[in-house]
């Protein structure tokens, strides 16, 4: 029977790895389901699967000798744009792009076993970063996104120790892939220097492989109550790719087209989380977070051939800060084989304001809804379901890239998402 579990349970992550992480939101808390029913609160104190490899790898010391845990998280992000005032050339009647936001998915797999008393080891895989918009082209803002679509891949191996009975440490390393597709329209008026047709369509694609790393504790502060802390390193790419042009016109296209080069620092994040159980039925769960997305003020996209190398080809002019989130949660046990989730969150977007909002991420502040269950199995095994509501305040756009071309793009967001995940935990 065991043999039988751990040959499942490879295929299954080898599956999850060649998966596409298509979900949108830059950064994607969505590293299991079983944490959605609490809004993520608690998430590096819990422990109650294999999952804690990626909130906090001291948490495996409070697992069994073996355990697995497989998942999938539904998001569907909605952002649709009103027009106030563009001014954009050609484009001014174009339309409004519909909704630029898009079901993905972001699976999630997790392995961790006891290697001796005290000392445990595991490995996750998922997908901690990703981005998806998506418009009906042409639109109003065309010249400045179309399409812009990011996804990250990372393997974490991860290892933890139980120094006594109240602490217990943990480290890992993640090895992780970024590949990001950008295209958008050339310019807002029907010709640009040096007389390329502003309609055509422009693509970008880059990628690169990068390490990071992360650590965490876990303390047992009294038998009902735990706390943990959490960091995970940032990442820095060097991505290369190519930019190219969708022109009929060959002598166009090779004007445009060039190898380019790009480099980002996707950011770090610390997490303190509670768990207290304050009785045999109720759960109490807390959460702050930190996520340092000064890390990215802006992307400088560098052709590094043709005649025009080494001059920007676009500069996107993120501004990003940095970023809290807040959660709490309860968990409310029914009997021995369900418990009933609850939690809420508020979450900062690094988008300072109308001024440096971009069309490829049109994001906003948001509030977390959640709920979630548990049925338990068996002893050895666990589903979890999550179900959440992110509610964002309209999002105002004024970014002006006349001077680039693209036009200047005014308008509000009305922005709003779902998240919904299934989780299978087991220990064997």
């Amino acid at each position: 029977m065991k043999t039988h579990n751990l040959k499942h349970l490879s295929a299954l992550i080898a599956a999850l790895f060649a998966g596409s992480a298509g979900a949108s939101g830059f950064q994607l808390l969505e590293q299991n389901a079983s944490g959605i029913g609490n809004a993520y609160a608690g998430s590096a104190a819990v422990a109650d699967n294999s999952s804690t490899v990626y909130f906090n790898p001291a948490g495996m010391t409070e697992l069994k000798d073996r355990e697995y845990s497989i998942g999938a998280t539904a998001i569907k992000p909605s952002f649709k744009f009103q027009n106030q005032g563009s001014s954009v050339g050609t484009l001014a009647t174009a339309g409004s792009g519909g909704d630029a936001g898009h079901w993905g998915v972001a699976p999630n797999g997790y392995l961790s076993w006891k290697l001796q008393d005290g000392l445990y080891a595991g490995i996750g895989v998922g997908a901690p970063f990703g981005s998806k918009t998506d418009y009906e082209s042409p639109w109003t803002g065309s010249a400045q996104s179309n399409q812009f679509d990011v996804k990250t891949y990372n393997i974490n191996p991860s290892i933890a120790w139980k120094a006594n009975d109240v602490v217990s440490l943990g480290f890992g390393l993640n090895w992780q892939r970024l590949t990001a597709d950008y295209s958008r329209r050339l310019a807002v008026v029907p010709t640009v220097p040096p007389g390329l047709p502003g309609n055509t369509p422009l693509a970008l694609s880059i990628d690169d492989n990068a390490w990071g790393w992360n650590v965490g504790a876990l303390v047992k502060l009294a038998p009902a109550t735990k706390v943990g802390v959490s960091y995970r390193s940032k990442i820095k790419y060097d991505l290369t790719g190519t930019l190219t042009g969708g022109s009929p016109s060959a002598a166009v296209n090779a004007a445009i087209g060039a190898n380019v080069k790009a480099s980002v620092t996707l950011p770090d994040t610390f997490i303190a989380s509670v768990a207290h159980q304050l009785n045999p039925s109720w759960e109490l769960l807390g959460d702050l977070s930190w996520t340092g997305w000064s890390s990215i003020p802006k992307i400088d996209i560098v052709r590094t051939s043709g005649p025009a190398a080494g001059t920007v080809a676009q500069t996107l002019d993120t501004e990003f800060r940095d970023t809290w989130r807040v959660a709490v949660g309860a968990n409310y046990k029914y009997s021995d084989a369900w418990k009933f989730k609850y939690g809420v969150a508020y979450d900062q977007t690094p988008v300072k304001g109308a001024s440096t909002r971009l069309a490829s991420l049109p994001d906003n502040n948001r509030i977390w809804l959640s709920t979630g269950a548990q049925w338990k199995l068996s002893q050895a095994s666990t589903l979890d379901f999550g179900l959440a509501y992110l509610y964002l305040k309209d999002a105002q756009i004024q970014n002006n890239q006349a001077a680039a071309g693209r036009g200047a793009l005014n308008g509000t967001y009305k922005d709003s998402g779902w998240v919904m995940g299934l989780q299978y935990s087991q220990s064997f």
